[in-house]
């Protein structure tokens, strides 16, 4: 049986949480803004000749489908979420039915997990299952909103499930990346880098998922050359990833490395989460380029706010923080998306904004996720210890 775009890249849909929510056209002559695709640019011409088809044959869901893929696979490589909304907009015919094909069911629930809709995408997710409970699509779209969650049993659960349909790497991804998770980061990273290894026929799009997991493992050990290495192989497949390019720029600024920030994000100032580390990295080199930057992401969050989209309430933690000196906003921020989102990024955003304020009661949600995790996170510990070390001071 082929692997899902799901199975090959569990976790990639949590690059929503890097975005703000996508707007919907309200219709397909609506022009927005010429997008950044270069002529020669194969994902655009796909785009383009979908658009013939399904125009000429709007009520054809196989088409509406490819083009709703299409442009859900630019919202991660170009980190931008209006091609979500374009998404969403190929399905409109079917969007708003309680009961559509089933390729559409978890397609709709994979846009509304991008866009923080969790309990709707699980919605989604529940009745997919019902019709086809060996829908690996489905099931590995509910093992990632799980894990985003923080729950890690109910995820694992899943991958046990897809066991039988997916390959070997496949399910050793989705196992031993919430191993990692769980107090065990050292052994699945061995694990999952042996099973790279010896695997065959391998995607590109797996591959991609895989070694930046592995970055992550080994970034979360405090072992900064093998996390490089790990980076740098999934950089040189030339593969255009948000998640990707958001991770290694964190790396690079818990260890100091700043001007490689602005050097790998310099092209990259139309993302919000993608601006937002390369402003970070341009204020800790008062870099004159800074203070524009700044603007144009205030901006942004406002604009945000105003639409009532709460998606980026992690970032604009982080902003608030390090970049306009706000640490009330900040934790107030950070504990909003702690609600709905509990992986490692959040876990930091929530525990900064603490320690700035001397407040460790806040911090309590995140210390009691830790401790029942036994997540092994060499940044996520020194933010803890010095909590403790503050109340102790009190």
């Amino acid at each position: 049986m082929k692997i899902s775009i799901y199975a090959m890249v569990l976790g990639f849909l949590t690059i929503g949480a890097l975005h703000a929510a996508p707007y919907v056209p309200g219709s397909d002559d609506e022009v927005l803004e010429h997008l950044p695709f270069r002529p020669d640019d194969p994902a655009a011409r796909e785009i383009s000749e979908l658009r013939r088809q399904l125009a000429a044959d709007p009520n054809n869901v196989r088409i509406a489908l490819q083009l709703a893929r299409s442009y859900f696979a630019q919202a991660g490589g170009q980190s931008d979420p209006r091609f979500a909304g374009y998404a969403q907009a190929a399905l409109r015919p079917w969007w708003d039915l309680p009961q559509p094909p089933q390729a559409v069911l978890v397609m709709r629930a994979t846009l509304r997990q991008y866009s923080h809709d969790f309990a709707g995408g699980l919605a989604d997710i529940d009745r997919a299952l019902q019709a086809n409970p060996s829908d690996i699509d489905a099931l590995s779209l509910r093992a990632d909103i799980n894990l985003v969650q923080g729950n890690l049993a109910a995820s694992r659960e899943d991958c046990a499930r897809m066991a039988p349909y997916v390959t070997e790497l496949t399910n050793a991804g989705c196992v031993l990346f919430i191993d990692g998770m769980s107090g065990r980061a050292r052994a699945s990273h061995d694990a999952l880098q042996k099973e790279l290894a010896r695997a065959k026929d391998v995607s590109p799009d797996q591959q991609l998922w895989i070694l930046t997991r592995l970055a992550e493992m080994a970034w979360r050990l405090n072992e900064p050359r093998a996390a490089e290495a790990h980076f740098r192989r999934a950089l040189a497949m030339n593969i255009a990833d948000g998640f990707l390019l958001a991770a290694y720029a964190d790396f690079l600024i818990d260890y100091g490395r700043h001007p490689d920030v602005v050097k790998l994000l310099g092209d990259w100032t139309r993302a919000d989460p993608l601006l937002l580390r390369l402003t970070l990295a341009e204020q800790a080199l008062g870099a004159k380029s800074f203070a524009g930057h700044k603007a144009a992401l205030e901006a942004r969050y406002a604009a945000a706010r105003l639409r009532g989209d709460t998606t980026h309430e992690q970032e604009e933690s982080r902003f608030a923080l390090a970049i306009l000196n706000r640490p009330e906003e900040a934790l107030k921020l950070a504990l909003n998306n702690w609600r709905l989102q509990r992986e490692p990024r959040d876990a930091r955003a929530v525990l900064e904004a603490a320690l700035a304020l001397r407040r460790t009661d806040a911090a309590q949600p995140v210390l009691a996720w830790m401790a029942q995790t036994g997540i092994e996170d060499w940044y996520l510990k020194q933010l803890a210890a010095k909590l403790v070390s503050t109340a102790g001071a009190q």
